[in-house]
C-alpha cells in the first residue's frame, strides 16, 4: 500500500490535519533520534508553517499536488537555502546555502513538509554512515546494527516512522544499500533523469538522487514528480515516462537475466531469499535467462579509481579560503590550505582523495584512470549487451545484511567488496531499485535488486511492484 496516497486521504477527508500528521512525526523523532541518530538537523518550525499552509489549501478545498503534506527527510549533502548543509564533516559546520538544489526546490513548490537533514557518512563516502562527524546512524529493525550507508540517515528515518519518505544520494549502492539493511524499497534511476544541481559532489559521473520509501508506489510517486528535464544541471535529460501509470502492467513473458558471478561469495540465506524470489517470478509467467558477466571482477577496481579520482577533484574546493572550516593557527597560505583539509577531513575521505590524486599523478594517469575508463567503456557496453537479450537483470542488493557496529572500520577493504552488486549500475549509469526479500537468520533484513536499461525505469519499478504484490509485502500496516 502506497503510505503517500494513504496520508493525503486522510488529510483530504480531514481526519486528520497536517498540522496533526507533522507533530506526530516530530514527536517520533523527539523519542527515537537520540538512540538511533537518523537526524543531524531537525527543522520543526519550517515544517509546522508548511503543514499550515497544506491544511488552509484543503481548507479551501483545493486539490493535493503528489507529495503535498507528506512529512520526508533530505540526505545532508542536499543544499537546502538557509539551512545548515554539512554532508556530516566539520569541514562544512555552519555552512548556510545560499540556494536551494533543484530537487528540494521541486519538493518544496509541493509543499511537501521537511522534518530536517539525515545523518551520512562524510561527503557520501563509507558504508555503514559511520565516518560522519556526528556519530554512527542505527538500524531501527535492531540497534546493535548499523543503518548503512552512506544514506544511512534516510534510510533509519523511513524504517523508524520519523518520515514518509527521504531523499538521498547514490554513488555505488549509498540508497540501495541502506533500504536493504533496513527492509525498505531504495530507487536509484538512470543518470540523468533527477537533477544533482545542488547536490555536493563526490563523483560527479556516478551521482545520482533517489529516494527510500516503504513501497515501491512511493518510490515511483516520488521519482515521476522530481524526474524533470533541469537546465541547471548539464548531464540532465528527465523523463517522459510516468512509472506509476505503468506499475499494472503483467510481467508475463517477462524476461529476468541472472548471472552467476553476482551470487558468488553471498550469504546463503540470502541466496535462499533470492531463489524463493525467483520462483515467484517463474510463477508469474517470467523467463529466467542465464548470463555470464566475466568483467564483474573488474568493476570493483574501476569504480575506486573513477570515483577517488573525481573526488579528489571535487573536493578541492574545500581549502579554507572562500567558505567551510578553517584552521586557527598558521604561517601562511600554504600551512593554512594544509592544515585545513588535515583537520577538516575525516580518515575516509583523506584516503579517497589521496588515492585519487596518485592515480590522477603524472605517470600514473595512464596506468590507472586511464584504463579504468577504458574498461568503464566495455562493461556499459556488456550492459548493452544483455539487455538485447532480457528486460531486467535480479541480483542480491548486497552480499551480507546488516553487521554490527564497528565492523566496517576495522577493515576498509572488506567493506569496500560489499558493494559489488550495486556499483555496476552506477558504472553504467542504470536504474534500479532494492526492495524487501525475506530475513536472514538473525531476523534481519535481506535486500533484492532489479537492474533495468537505461530510461527503463518503469519497467525496473513494475518488476518490483508485482513481486511486493505476490509476496504481500505491501498489506504491511501503515504507521502514522
Amino acid at each position: 500500500m502506497s503510505k503517500i496516497k494513504y496520508i493525503q486521504n486522510l488529510m483530504e477527508t480531514k481526519q486528520i490535519s497536517c498540522v496533526e500528521l507533522t507533530e506526530k512525526y516530530l514527536n517520533s523523532i523527539e523519542k527515537q533520534n537520540a538512540v538511533l541518530n537518523a537526524y543531524v538537523n531537525v527543522t520543526g518550525l519550517e515544517a509546522l508553517k508548511t503543514a499550515k499552509a497544506v491544511d488552509e489549501k484543503i481548507a479551501q478545498g483545493q486539490k493535493l499536488m503528489p507529495l503535498e503534506g507528506i512529512p520526508m527527510s533530505l540526505k545532508d549533502n542536499i543544499s537546502t537555502k538557509n539551512i545548515e548543509t554539512t554532508c556530516c564533516s566539520k569541514m562544512l559546520k555552519g555552512y548556510y546555502p545560499i540556494f536551494d538544489a533543484t530537487v528540494w526546490e521541486i519538493l518544496k513548490k509541493q509543499n511537501s513538509v521537511l522534518l530536517g537533514k539525515t545523518n551520512m557518512d562524510e561527503f557520501a563516502m563509507g558504508s555503514s554512515c559511520e565516518t560522519s562527524c556526528f556519530g554512527v546512524t542505527l538500524n531501527p529493525v535492531n540497534t546493535e546494527y548499523v543503518a548503512g550507508g552512506s544514506s544511512g540517515g534516510a534510510a533509519a528515518s523511513v524504517a523508524g516512522n520519523m518520515a514518509v519518505f527521504g531523499l538521498g544520494s547514490d554513488t555505488g549502492g549509498s540508497i540501495r544499500q541502506p533500504a536493504g539493511f533496513c527492509g525498505l524499497v531504495g530507487f536509484k534511476p538512470t543518470y540523468g533523469t533527477v537533477s544533482r544541481y545542488g547536490v555536493v559532489a563526490y563523483a560527479s559521473s556516478l551521482d545520482q538522487v533517489g529516494s527510500i520509501t516503504d513501497s515501491v508506489e512511493d518510490a515511483s510517486i516520488v521519482y515521476d514528480s522530481l524526474s524533470v528535464y533541469d537546465p541547471k544541471d548539464s548531464t540532465s535529460v528527465g523523463s517522459k515516462i510516468s512509472t506509476r501509470d505503468k506499475l499494472n502492467n503483467s510481467i508475463k513473458g517477462l524476461k529476468i537475466g541472472i548471472a552467476d558471478e553476482f551470487f558468488e561469495g553471498i550469504q546463503e540465506d540470502i541466496k535462499k531469499s533470492i531463489q524463493d524470489a525467483i520462483k515467484v517470478y517463474e510463477e508469474s509467467g517470467a523467463e529466467i535467462i542465464h548470463f555470464e558477466m566475466p568483467k564483474l571482477k573488474t568493476i570493483l577496481p574501476v569504480y575506486f579509481i573513477i570515483s577517488c579520482a573525481e573526488a579528489s577533484s571535487n573536493l578541492g574546493r574545500f581549502d579554507g579560503i572562500r567558505y567551510g572550516y578553517r584552521t586557527n593557527s598558521y604561517k601562511d597560505v600554504n600551512e593554512m590550505i594544509c592544515k585545513t583539509r588535515s583537520e577538516g577531513f575525516g580518515k575516509e575521505v583523506k584516503r579517497r582523495i589521496m588515492l585519487g590524486t596518485y592515480v590522477l599523478s603524472s605517470g600514473y594517469y595512464d596506468a590507472y584512470y586511464k584504463k579504468a575508463q577504458n574498461l568503464r567503456g566495455s562493461i556499459i557496453q556488456d550492459f548493452k549487451n544483455i539487455f538485447e537479450k532480457c528486460d531486467v537483470i535480479l541480483t542480491p542488493s548486497v552480499p551480507v545484511t546488516a553487521f554490527r557496529k564497528g565492523e566496517a572500520l576495522r577493515d576498509p577493504i572488506e567493506t569496500y567488496m560489499m558493494d559489488i552488486c550495486t556499483v555496476p549500475v552506477n558504472i553504467a549509469g542504470l536504474p534500479a531499485v532494492s526492495v524487501p526479500c525475506g530475513f536472514d537468520k538473525g531476523n534481519m533484513p535481506v535486500g533484492m535488486q532489479i537492474i533495468g536499461n537505461s530510461f527503463e525505469d518503469y519497467k525496473v519499478l513494475n518488476a518490483a511492484y508485482q513481486y511486493e504484490m505476490k509476496t504481500k509485502a505491501s498489506d504491511k500496516e501503515v504507521l502514522l
